[in-house]
C-alpha cells in the first residue's frame, strides 16, 4: 500500500508515557511509490515577495543602460541579464522575467502608492475618494490549501504590522480588504512556526470559543434593533469574528500534532536591519524552513515599505549605503544608475540564494525539487522612478505546474519610459507609451495552475500565454 506523507504528521512518532518521538522518514514507508505504483502527490506552494521604489531604468541612449539597467536585454528564449540581474544567472532556466504587465487601475497614480494593490489590483491609489481594497493573491490561494497545515499563512515585512492606507507594511489582505498584520521579528517568526505552546493552551482555546460564541449571540441580538446601514457595518464585524472562529477551531485541531524538528541554532534569531544582509537571509530561510516542514504552503514578504518610511530603508547599508529611498532619486548623479542597480543586485543575491535552495533540496514527500512544485513571485509596483506602469516582476518555479521557464515575456518592447528624474514633472504624470497587459492576468494564470479551478482574477481579461 502506497502512502503519501502530504496527508499525515509529516514525521512518523513514537507515542507513550505522554511523549512524542520523532523518527526519521522511512524509505519503506513509500515502497509501493518507489516501484512506480502510485506518483506521490506533490504539494503546491505559493510565495509572494515585493520591494519598493522601483528600479533603474535608463534610457538606451545612456552609457549606463547596458550595464545597469533591471530588464534584461533581448526578448523571448534569447535574453541576457546586465550586471545589475547577474546574480540570477545560475536560475536562469527556472524563471522568466515579465515587463509591460501593470494593474489597470493603477496606472494612473504615484509609484509610492502601490504597495496596498500589488496582490489585490484593487483602486487604492491617489485621489482624496475612500480607500478600499480587496483580497490579495496568496489569501484566494488560501481559501483553497489553507486547512491542510498548521499555518495558512506566513505573512512577513520587514517593517511589521499593517501600514497604514496607501503606506502598507504588509502586501496581504483578506477576503474583506483588510490587512493582514505582518510579523518581522525572526524569533517570532521561528516560535510561532516551530515553538509548542504551553500547556494552557487548551483552557485558552476553549475560552476563546466560549466568549466567541457569546459575542455571536449578542450580535445577532443587537442586529434586530440597528438600521441598514448599521447593519452593513455589523454584518461586516461578524465576518472577522467568524473568521476568528474558524481559526479557533483549526488551532484546536493542530493543538496535539507534534511540531516539526528545526535545529534553531542554524539561525541568528536576535538579528535586526542594523544587520541587513544577515536579517534578509534569515527572513528567507524561515520561509524556506515552513515550506521545507509543510508548516504552511502560502508565504508573502514586503522587503520594503514605499516612500523611504520605516527600518526597511535600512537595507541599503548591506552594499554602503545610506537609505535604498534615496537611491532612486540620486539616478541624475554620477554612478546614480550604478549605485541604485547596485542595490537591486543585493536583493537578487539574497532572493536567489532562496531561490537555490529550494532548488537543491529535494522535494520532502514528493518528487522533484522543492522549486519545482513552488510558484514565487517578485517584484514591485512601479519602475521608473515614480512609474505605476510595466512593473519589475519575476516569475520562478512551479515547473510541476506546468511553467516554462528560461524566457523574458518583454511584452513592453522598445516603448517603455525612463531616465532620471531632473526635478520637473514626474513620469507617473506623463502619457503612457503603450497600454500595459493587466497584471490580474498573470494572477488568474498562476491560480490556475495553483489550485486547478480559478480562471479569473480581479480585473483580468484572460490568461497570459507561453509560459
Amino acid at each position: 500500500m502506497s502512502l503519501n506523507l502530504n496527508h499525515i504528521d509529516r514525521r512518523r512518532f513514537l507515542r507513550g508515557s505522554g511523549i512524542a518521538l520523532a523518527l526519521p522518514m522511512f524509505g519503506s514507508l513509500l515502497e509501493s511509490t518507489a516501484r512506480g505504483d502510485q506518483t506521490p502527490t506533490n504539494p503546491k506552494r505559493l510565495g509572494c515577495f515585493y520591494f519598493p521604489d522601483g528600479v533603474p531604468m535608463p534610457l538606451p541612449e545612456d552609457p549606463a543602460y547596458q550595464d545597469w539597467a533591471w530588464f534584461p536585454h533581448g526578448d523571448g528564449k534569447e535574453f541576457t541579464f546586465t550586471n545589475c540581474m547577474q546574480p540570477l544567472e545560475s536560475l536562469k532556466s527556472d524563471l522568466t522575467v515579465l515587463s509591460g504587465f501593470s494593474h489597470v487601475r493603477s496606472r494612473n497614480v504615484h509609484g509610492h502608492n502601490n504597495a496596498d494593490q500589488f496582490l489585490t489590483a484593487a483602486a487604492t491609489g491617489g485621489g482624496d475618494r475612500e480607500y478600499k481594497n480587496t483580497i490579495s493573491l496568496d489569501q484566494e490561494y488560501v481559501k483553497h490549501v489553507g486547512d491542510q497545515t498548521r499555518i495558512a499563512s506566513l505573512v512577513m515585512s520587514t517593517d511589521g504590522g499593517t501600514g497604514t492606507a496607501r503606506g502598507t507594511h504588509t502586501i496581504s489582505f483578506d477576503r474583506n480588504g483588510r490587512p493582514i498584520p505582518a510579523e518581522h521579528r525572526p524569533k517570532q517568526i521561528f516560535d510561532m512556526l516551530f515553538v509548542k505552546a504551553n500547556g494552557d493552551s487548551a483552557k485558552r482555546l476553549a475560552l476563546s470559543q466560549s466568549a466567541l460564541d457569546d459575542l455571536l449571540a449578542d450580535a445577532n441580538s443587537l442586529r434586530k434593533t440597528l438600521s441598514a446601514d448599521d447593519r452593513r457595518s455589523l454584518d461586516e464585524y461578524l465576518d472577522s469574528v467568524r473568521q476568528a472562529e474558524i481559526k479557533v477551531e483549526k488551532a484546536k485541531h493542530w493543538l496535539n500534532v507534534p511540531l516539526p524538528s528545526v535545529d534553531r541554532d542554524i539561525l541568528n534569531l536576535e538579528l535586526t536591519t542594523e544587520h541587513p544582509r544577515e536579517y534578509l537571509q534569515t527572513m528567507f530561510d524561515l520561509i524556506y524552513l515552513a515550506f521545507k516542514t509543510d508548516t504552511t504552503r502560502v508565504a508573502t514578504y514586503q522587503i520594503g515599505r514605499e516612500n523611504g518610511v520605516g527600518r526597511s530603508d535600512h537595507l541599503a547599508r548591506a552594499v554602503g549605503f545610506n537609505l535604498a529611498h534615496q537611491l532612486s532619486h540620486e539616478t541624475k548623479n554620477p554612478d546614480g544608475w550604478k549605485n541604485f542597480a547596485i542595490y537591486c543586485r543585493f536583493l537578487h543575491e539574497e532572493y536567489g540564494r532562496f531561490l537555490g535552495k529550494l532548488k537543491d533540496t529535494p522535494e520532502p514527500a514528493g518528487s522533484g525539487s522543492m522549486l519545482d512544485n513552488t510558484l514565487l513571485l517578485f517584484g514591485s509596483a512601479s519602475s521608473a522612478f515614480h512609474l505605476s506602469r510595466n512593473y519589475p516582476l519575476i516569475l520562478a518555479g512551479g515547473k510541476h505546474m506546468g511553467f516554462q521557464h528560461g524566457q523574458y515575456l518583454n511584452h513592453a518592447g522598445t516603448n517603455f519610459q525612463g531616465g532620471p528624474w531632473l526635478g520637473k514633472g514626474e513620469p507617473w504624470q506623463d502619457k503612457a507609451k503603450g497600454e500595459d497587459v493587466p497584471l490580474s492576468n498573470l494572477f488568474a494564470t498562476m491560480l490556475q495552475r495553483l489550485d486547478g479551478k480559478t480562471d479569473s482574477f480581479a480585473d483580468s481579461t484572460g490568461i497570459v500565454e507561453g509560459i
